[in-house]
């Protein structure tokens, strides 16, 4: 994994800009919310700390369920980020990120929920429901 640093992202039209600290885990979310507000599972990047957008970034938030929100572009409706309200924790989408070179696929959490019709073939650690929860184990 490569160390915590600041990278820059966008959204689809450019009207968002932001900058975010993280080391390059992608983790995937198959639950049913996710998959509705990103057209499939989210490939998120959690970040260390708050996210600074550029001062006129037309950020919209919505409150998608009791444990957070998602922000998403007013302009284009670019899926952003998801933030866990209560430890005020991000997950970029990681394609908002202008560089990807880093990343590498290393959590899929909410597996119960996944549907059978996709199935990544890289080696993660997989959970039933987040990760305080037990692993399940890998499927061949």
């Amino acid at each position: 994994m490569t160390e915590i640093t600041e990278r820059a992202g966008g959204c689809l039209c450019g009207q968002v800009r932001f900058t975010v600290r993280h080391g390059g885990e992608v983790h995937v979310c198959h639950c049913s919310l996710c998959r509705k507000a990103t057209g499939g599972p989210m490939l998120g990047v959690v970040c260390e700390g708050e996210p600074v957008f550029d001062e006129a970034s037309p950020v919209g938030i919505h409150h998608s369920s009791d444990q957070g929100e998602r922000g998403f572009c007013l302009r284009c409706g670019s899926q952003l980020y998801f933030r866990h309200t209560s430890d005020n924790a991000y997950a970029f989408t990681a394609g908002t990120f202008d560089d990807q070179s880093c990343m590498v696929m290393t959590e899929e959490i909410y597996m119960t929920e996944k549907p059978g019709f996709y199935d990544f073939a890289n080696e993660t650690r997989r959970y039933s429901q987040d990760v305080d929860s037990d692993p399940v184990p890998r499927q061949m």
